[in-house]
Formats: structure tokens, sequence, C-alpha cells
């Protein structure tokens, strides 16, 4: 990228805090009504919204269908999955499973190429280090904790005396229920429980699809629809006595799956979402956190495709890399876009001025939290000079080149050389000093990698501490990007092992003063992390005493007419398969697999559209007009995936694993004009299963709900 283009790009990148200043003074200005179902619809079992899906749907479930709901779902290593037979067959997404594939692969096995399918139950293979756990056990501690924080008389005593009570209560739940207890904040505080697990951890691999039919489209079709994807992937769960587990409770498979106009339920474990913060709080997010992070990845996304045509020798290499971050390029990326959109922000402040309104409106609760939204926008104002040092202090690894890690050893090691020798640590012992000096620069370094990664961190030092700041001025001058590096790497004596071991050959105070850019950041920079952490500690601990409040209030205003934001605990969502506006046209509500055979000899049979073998030719048998994909209204967010998708006979019509593009905004408010859940058909993974893999026992137990004998 030339040095021009990307001095604009960065220019405007920087621009987007003083942006996003006048976008939020324009919102102001723009009239925009919130819906109650702004903050979404992840539901909480602890508080099930019975009359709301009698007055929309005409459903009125028992408490005995919440709870048989309930103890078929499970949560595994950052997804969800269900129990979908009495004899604990289980499933999940395949792009939860990779790991657990490859740790149960063979040696000679590519199972990411081939797939697995265990044509017995001996066949079936344990997973190292899996689990899944049952939500059985929940209890209300709201008084417990309240007292608790109420008796602390500053906001430190408030924060240690909840820290207390949370360990008090989750050692005595564990005690008593003899389950892995966990104590879970609802509506920002405004109701507190003890969630008790039961985990399994005998859980055994029984059928995994090829990775090209799983995430067919790859990278590329991420976050989009249409999808033609095959992404599931099942197990068992087993007992003490190594026999498949008898799971009173399971999903049954649908016959039909999903129907038009049916409401369906996704049920699984949403990650986090913020839609119960603050105006000030989100601006914050968008002006500092989401900001920093939406650079990172954008940048360093952007680069990686440049360096494939500088470094076509490189290319596949560096491809892997764009690929492993882009799930979490467009999810901060496109979080950052939402954020920028004044009506966005226009509809969160008309949220938020209607509980306000209702505050003021009454002489008691404006006394006890009127001040609650005006404390968190000061203590917002004090951290944004603090994380935004801390961004750049406290680099994340992944993104930082190598330069700073090695500055940061040298500068450890000239500190530890000025001490009497009896007062070093082990490793700076006379004895040990030569073969030490040799390690402190690696013999290894991907100097182009390195140096990309320097490109993209010099524009993020500069766009977080200024143009007029010290550090900014000694790394950068007036040069960005590509010059900068250049210019930053010429001046060094870290461009090099050869340079870097002369340098060494200085004293401490040589060393520790030089005006070597990187010592010279470091040592300006290294002491003063423990500080500035500490006062982070601080008025974080500030914010949460206030939004406990705050979620007093909201809670005492709408008690469980909302649901709270998601936290990866267990969450039920209402929806229908819907279609939404896109590219000026609709979108189809299910995909069949006709559509990706279609894909597959429009993109000429290549990556990321190929298909594994035993797919490029389809079985004579297999029906090519079977429902493969489907779009809903449900409400989803990360840590959603594998969430079973199941209609009012709490049957599975569908395998949640994706978001539209639209749903990346997700993480602040729930837009169900466009926001859709992807989901792979039930009808797909049996007809699949049968057709394409003849997993007949499964196909039997699938369809009868246990093993067939």
């Amino acid at each position: 990228m030339n040095c021009k283009l990307k001095k604009l790009m960065y220019l405007f990148l920087l621009g987007i805090t003083f942006s996003s200043i006048l976008i939020a003074q324009d919102s102001d200005e723009i009239t925009a009504d919130s819906d109650i179902f702004d903050t979404g619809k992840m539901w909480t079992f602890d508080f099930p919204p019975i009359q709301y899906l009698e007055e929309t749907y005409d459903f009125k479930p028992t408490q005995e269908w919440f709870d048989d709901v309930r103890l078929s779902a499970l949560r595994i290593p950052g997804c969800t999955a269900s129990f979908i037979s009495a004899d604990g067959l289980m499933m999940t997404n395949n792009h939860c499973s990779p790991r657990h594939r490859d740790n149960v692969q063979l040696t000679g096995e590519n199972l990411a190429e081939t797939g697995f399918y265990a044509e017995t139950l001996e066949d079936e293979r344990k997973v190292p280090n899996m689990y899944a756990e049952q939500l059985a056990f929940i209890q209300d501690v709201t008084e417990e904790v309240t007292n608790a924080i109420e008796a602390g008389n500053t906001n430190k005593e408030k924060s240690e005396n909840k820290e207390n009570i949370i360990n008090e209560l989750v050692e005595k739940y564990n005690q008593e229920t003899g389950l892995k207890c966990q104590f879970v904040t609802l509506f920002n505080g405004g109701k507190f429980s003890i969630y008790g697990y039961k985990r399994y951890e005998d859980v055994r691999m029984v059928f995994i699809p090829e990775q090209s039919i799983a995430a067919f489209g790859g990278d590329f079709d991420n976050f989009t629809y249409p999808r033609y994807d095959l992404d599931v992937t099942l197990y068992r769960v087993y007992d003490e006595n190594d026999k498949p587990l008898n799971s009173e409770h399971f999903f049954k498979f649908s016959k039909d799956g999903v129907q038009k106009n049916e409401v369906i339920f996704s049920v699984g474990n949403p990650g986090n979402t913020d839609r119960l913060n603050t105006v000030a709080q989100i601006e914050y997010n968008r002006d500092i956190s989401y900001r920093n992070r939406s650079f990172l990845l954008d940048e360093y996304y952007m680069i990686l495709e440049d360096a494939k045509s500088e470094y076509p020798e490189r290319a596949d290499e560096f491809e892997k890399i764009k690929t492993r971050i882009g799930n979490s390029q467009k999810v901060f990326h496109y979080i950052q876009a939402g954020l920028l959109d004044p009506y966005l922000i226009a509809r969160k402040r008309d949220f938020e001025n209607k509980i306000k309104a209702q505050v003021e409106a009454d002489s008691d609760l404006n006394e006890k939290y009127g001040h609650i939204w005006n404390s968190i926008k000061r203590l917002r104002e004090e951290l944004k000079p603090i994380d935004s040092q801390l961004a750049v202090y406290k680099s994340s690894r992944f993104f930082r080149a190598k330069y700073f890690d090695i500055a940061r050893d040298i500068v450890e090691y000239a500190n530890q050389m000025k001490l009497p020798e009896t007062e070093r640590m082990y490793k700076y012992q006379t004895s040990n000093i030569d073969s030490l000096k040799n390690i402190l620069y690696p013999d290894s370094v991907d100097y182009v990698l390195e140096n990309l990664k320097l490109q993209i961190q010099l524009d993020y030092i500069r766009m977080n501490l200024g143009d007029d700041n010290y550090l900014v001025t000694e790394l950068c001058g007036d040069l960005y990007g590509t010059d900068a590096a250049n210019d930053l790497l010429e001046r060094s004596a870290l461009s090099s092992k050869e340079i870097a071991m002369e340098f060494l050959n200085q004293s401490s105070e040589d060393i520790l003063n030089s005006t070597e850019p990187f010592i010279y950041f470091i040592a300006n920079t290294y002491n003063k992390i423990d500080s500035l952490s500490a006062l982070k500690k601080e008025i974080e601990e500030t914010e949460d005493v206030l939004v406990n409040m705050l979620g007093k209030v909201l809670y005492e205003i709408y008690g469980t007419e909302i649901p709270p934001d998601a936290n990866f605990t267990l969450r039920i969502s209402d929806g229908l398969m819907e279609t939404f506006e896109y590219n000026g046209t609709i979108a189809i509500e299910k995909t069949t697999f006709f559509g990706m055979y279609d894909r597959y000899y429009g993109s000429d049979k290549t990556y990321p559209w190929d298909l594994p073998k035993r797919w490029e030719v389809p079985p004579a048998d297999l029906d090519l007009s079977t429902v493969y994909n489907f779009i809903s209204t449900n409400d989803i967010i990360g840590g959603n995936s594998g969430s079973a998708v199941i209609n009012k006979d709490a049957e599975v019509v569908g395998l949640a694993f994706d978001g539209n593009v639209d749903s990346i905004i997700g993480n602040f408010i729930y837009l169900p004009e466009n926001n859709r859940m992807v989901s792979v058909a039930s009808q797909a993974i049996v007809e699949s299963l049968d057709k394409v893999y003849k997993a007949k026992r499964i196909v039997e137990e699938l369809k009868s709900g246990k093993i067939s004998n």
C-alpha cells in the first residue's frame, strides 16, 4: 500500500474519535423511537416469558415444558450443545469442534479432509478435555447480595462486600448441591442467581463432516446469506459405567422441519451483550474499545492481503492468518460501523431518556437513582485517557511487533545488571550472562511479518496518544505507516541480531539512557502500567456499583418484561422464519442442496466453494430439493453456536450456526427488521447422514430417539 494512501487511511481512522463526537451531537437532533425489545429476546429460564409467548403466538408453555427444554440443552467450551436422544447423543456445530476433532485424530489421518463417522458404539472416540454442562439448578440470591452491598459505607466497601458474598454463596451451593455452581448477574445487577451445572466429562465423537462442506464458502461466506453449510458435529455422552448416558431429557428430531409462520425457539448460551448499557458507555466503546480493536483487525487483514502480492511465495501462509482472524475482523468492523450510525445512537438515547423520565417523575426513584447516568458519563471521561495509554503500553501480543518484546527483555536485563549480583534474579547471575545475552534476541525473526505489524502498531500508537505525544514524536516523527516503520528500523539498534549484540556490550546505564527508540518506548512506559491499571480498576469498581443501581432501576421499571443482557448462560429466544431485504432484493428464507451445487459449479469448483470427494457427485437417491439452511428472527450472538432450534413440541427443526451481517450489531441492539439467525435444517442433517455418509444407525437413533437394537 503506497504511503499517501496509507496516510489518508490513517487520518480517516484517527478522525473517528472526533467525527463520532460530532455524530453523537448530531444524533441529539435525530428522532428515533426505541422499542421495548431493542434489548432483545434472550429470555432466561429464571423468568420464562409465559405471558409474552401466549400474547404473541397463542402458545402457553407449562413450567414442565421449560424444565424439559432447559435440561435438554448443554453448555460446552465456548459453544452450545443439546441432547438429541435418550442415549446421550449430543449435537453441536462443526465450527465448535476443530480442536476436539484434531484431538481424536490418529496418526496418518486427516479428519478435516475426510470427516469421521463411528460405525459402531465401540468406534466412538473419547475426546480429551471435552465436557458438557447441564443447567440443573437455579437459585435466586438477590436479597443476600443486595443486603451485603448495601452494608458497605463506601464504593470500595460495597465492591468488597459483593465479592465476599459471591464467594460464600458459590461455596455454600457447591457443597449443598454437589454441582459446579456459578454466580450469575442478571439485569445489570437487578437480580442475582446461583446456577448449578452437572458436568459430564466422558464425551465421545460420533460424527463430523469434512471441513469444506461444514464451512462451504469459507471466510468469504462468513456472516452472509444465502448459505449452504453442513455445520454439525455429533458426540455422545457416557456415564461413569462406560455406558451411553441415559438422558431423560432430550430434543427429538422433527419429521417435517421448520414451517412458515410457526414459532421456533433457539436454546443456547449467548456469550455477551451490552444492550442495557448507558449511552455514555456505548459511546465510549465506539470511541475507544471497538475503535481500537477494529483498527488493528482491519489493518492487519488488509496488509496481509497486500503482502500476498508482494510476497507471492507466502500467499497461502498469509491467507491462513487472514482466515484465522476473519471472523473477529468482521465482527469488530461491523460493530464499529454500527456504532457510528447516528440512528442507532439516537435510538439508544431514546430508550435511555424514557427510563430517565420515569425516574424523574418519581421523587423516591429520582433521589436514589437520578444521578446514575451523569456519574457513569464522568467516569467514562476519566477512563478515556487511561485506557488510551494502556491500549498502547499493553498492546496485544498477537498484533505487537517483536521488536518491542525484545526491547522489554533488554530493559529488564539492564535493570537487573545494575543490581548487586546477590539481588539479581537467577538467570541474571554472572555465570549465565553470555548465554542470556545471546537469547535476548531470537535467532529466527520473521522480519517480513514483524515489519508489517510494526507499520500498524506505529499508526495505532499515534491514533491513541495523538500527534503531539512525546512517544509518538520519538517513534514516528511526522511519518506514517511504511515510511514510519522503515525510518524507525533505520534508527534502531534492534533491527537485526548482529547490531543488537553490539548494543548489548554497553553499560546498563548507557542502554537505559540511550535514544534507541524501542528501548526509549519501553523505558518510558513499562513502569506506568501498574499505576494506570490501578486507576482503571478503581474507576471500574465505582462504575460497578452504579451499574448495579442502574440494574435495580431498570428492574423496578420493567421487571422481567425485558430480558437481561447475555452472559454465556442458558437462554431461550423466540422467532419466525422470515426474509429480509439486502442488495436491492429479498433473501430466500431457505436454501437447498440444489443451491449448493449451483454455487459449486458457478465457482468452477474452486476454493472455498469446492466440495469433498464424496459430495462432488451426489448419490442418486439424495433429494437435492431438501431444505438445507434457513433464516429466522431468533435473537442470537456468539456462544449460541450449536444451539438447537426447536418447535412448540420441543422437536429439533434446525441447528443454529451463524447470523447475517446485520446481526453483528446485536451486541448493542436487537433490530428484527434485518437481524437473522442462520441454521442448518434438521431435514438436511438427516438426509446427509442417510444418503451421503451411510450413517444408518445414527439416522435410526434420530428418528426413534434412542439407540436401535
